[in-house]
């Protein structure tokens, strides 16, 4: 992490009143967000060593995170979209010690917690002696049951925001536009560690952060197009979104200032990622983990292969064990909170497969796998794919059914109304032609229909978009149960 601190207090020095973080309220300039950072610095208690995060996307949080890294402190961050009892696991499970938060977000701590409110000055000041012993434990919502803390302690974050800003060349000319919440690791590796490594700036759309971690995100395309930044991260229902409003401007473009906007967090459909290029997105699909520190491969600038995540970051080994994903090198988590050390090389349960010129391919995962009652191994991801290349799934989810297949469709809000108002034959013969492609054994041969609120209200959607298919199971059990012959229905019609 040295390396790392040593290079943001080198850009202070050379040029401390140049612009490196903004938002809706103010900016700060690189020689501010030292000062800033040596201030938090200060206010908080030698003994303690576990500070907790909670705070809106925005100036706050860098001058919060950077102060972690100046005091070699473990930052633990909260999302703010998070329950209560969510929050109250993760600061008992991680042993938050005091958390960093504003007035606004004061309302989640548990009571008795020690907190420390964050209001920036935006004031130069000495630029804070540097200690190591920086790290950072990240929990997510998961697929099931209480969220993980996954332990990053062994400079794992420097290592791979140096390794991410090489890979897709990143450059003090770059500004990022932050629209995913800070709590995601890549987010804060790709919006925070990159920017203040290479010298470059960042703005942070709190409220479109806000609205994306609460699963009701709109104004993607404005805020683009308003900004005009060189490069972002996306999930894929964001990126979806982006380009349904782009259409419905009738077609107008992103903003020629982007040069790279990389996807992940689940697999971009083709004709999705098509559709993006054509309105001039430059989309780069990628693929990793938490307990990879979020980016284990990448398609680089001007040599994306569609339908790949690109090549591993240099430095990793790759490799597939029984047709599972492996990944050993230095962004491999120190393992779990709470157990014992990660094991080398991390088997990731993904499935995938590595071309001749080293891409990587991921198929799904592994503990996904359907095996049918007529003995068919079938990846869910795979059927997905080619359901979500209809531009009015926003999701769907795919579970056995007898001897076949249920997919659970969640209709993109442009495309509610149509499947509100249609009968269950149009229906019929839209999944039907949309899996014609795929063999006979894997095409559903039940589907049901649920609106996005009601999907939403299950919890089917984890904080960064993917399906908890214990919840689609659930969803599809009456489904399920049924006869074999194709039945689709509309469950909680979406008002027109």
């Amino acid at each position: 992490m040295r390396t790392f601190f040593e290079a943001v207090a080198g850009h202070a020095r050379r040029n401390p009143d140049q612009a490196a973080f903004s938002d809706a309220h103010g900016s700060l300039t690189r020689s501010a967000l030292l000062g800033e950072a040596a201030r938090l610095s200060a206010k908080l208690p030698k003994s303690a060593r576990t500070i907790g995060l909670l705070l809106p996307n925005g100036c706050e949080w860098a001058a919060a995170q950077i102060a972690c890294v100046a005091s070699g402190r473990t930052a633990v961050p909260l999302p703010t979209f998070f329950s209560a009892q969510q929050i109250d696991h993760i600061v008992r499970d991680a042993s938050v010690d005091i958390v960093l938060t504003t007035e606004a977000c004061r309302s989640s701590i548990p009571a008795g917690l020690p907190f420390l409110s964050v209001a920036l000055t935006g004031e130069s000041g000495a630029i804070p002696d540097f200690r190591p012993g920086f790290g950072a434990i990240i929990y997510t919502s998961g697929s099931t049951g209480q969220p993980k803390g996954v332990r990053h302690e062994s400079g794992q974050v420097a290592w791979s925001a140096a390794a991410l800003a090489a890979a897709i060349g990143a450059t003090e000319d770059d500004s990022y536009l932050s629209v995913l919440p800070l709590s995601l690791l890549l987010e804060s590796i790709c919006a925070i560690f990159i920017p203040a490594l290479v010298g470059g700036r960042c703005h942070f759309d709190a409220a479109l952060a806000e609205a994306v971690g609460r699963g009701a995100p709109a104004g993607i395309a404005a805020a683009f197009a308003h900004h005009r930044p060189t490069t972002g991260v996306l999930v894929p229902e964001l990126l979806r979104l982006w380009v349904a409003e782009l259409l419905a401007a009738g077609g107008q473009k992103a903003p020629d200032s982007l040069r790279f906007v990389a996807v992940g967090g689940a697999a971009v459909p083709p004709r999705l990622a098509e559709a993006a290029w054509h309105l001039g997105i430059p989309v780069h699909e990628g693929y990793g983990l938490s307990e990879c520190c979020s980016v284990v491969a990448v398609n680089r600038p001007g040599a994306r292969i569609a339908g790949s995540v690109g090549e591993p970051l240099p430095g990793l080994l790759v490799s597939i064990r029984n047709g599972e994903i492996h990944v050993d090198g230095p962004c491999v988590t120190d393992g779990y909170l709470g157990g014992g050390a990660a094991e080398r090389p991390w088997a990731t349960g993904d499935l995938g497969g590595l071309d001749g010129a080293g891409r990587l391919t991921v198929f799904g995962r592994r503990d996904n796998l359907i095996v049918t009652a007529l003995g068919r191994n079938i990846s869910p991801e795979w059927v997905e794919a080619i359901l979500l290349d209809d531009p009015g799934v926003a999701f769907c989810a795919v579970a056995a059914a007898d001897a076949g297949l249920a997919a659970l469709i969640v209709p993109a809000p442009r495309a509610a109304a149509w499947f509100e108002k249609v009968a269950p034959e149009a229906i019929d013969e839209r999944i039907a032609a949309r899996s014609a492609a795929l063999p006979f054994y894997a095409r559903p041969t039940r589907v049901k229909v649920i609106s996005l609120a009601k999907a939403k209200a299950a919890g089917l959607l984890t904080d960064n978009g993917r399906i908890r298919r214990r919840v689609a199971r659930e969803l599809l059990a009456d489904t399920i149960s049924l006869s074999l012959s194709p039945t689709f229905q509309l469950e909680e019609r979406t008002e027109s």
